[in-house]
């Protein structure tokens, strides 16, 4: 074993230690008022990059486009395997 893991894990040992003497359970953090929690929410949907509007036109479009060829292809083997399997039964 080299220092680098010793030193890990002697750092495990010491803290399991320390959780061992204070407790198993686990710290709560204090709750915030429903301003506070709103202000922060705020500030941080201010920091989102948010798609122009072309882009989540482009967006929408390309998933209506996938999604209504998906479900053609499904469509379509579906009906092929129902008419494949009929003929399969009909010819027994």
């Amino acid at each position: 074993m080299n220092r680098e893991l010793r030193r890990l894990a002697s750092k495990d040992e010491e803290r399991a230690r320390k959780r061992r003497k204070e407790g198993n359970r686990p710290q709560r953090k204090q709750r915030v008022g429903v301003r506070q929690y709103l202000r922060e929410v705020r500030q941080e949907l201010k920091k989102v990059a948010w798609p122009s509007r072309e882009q989540t036109v482009t967006f929408t479009v390309a998933v209506l486009v996938s999604t209504t060829a998906l479900t053609a292809v499904i469509f379509g083997l579906d009906i092929f395997f129902k008419w494949a399997l009929l003929r399969l039964v009909q010819a027994v």
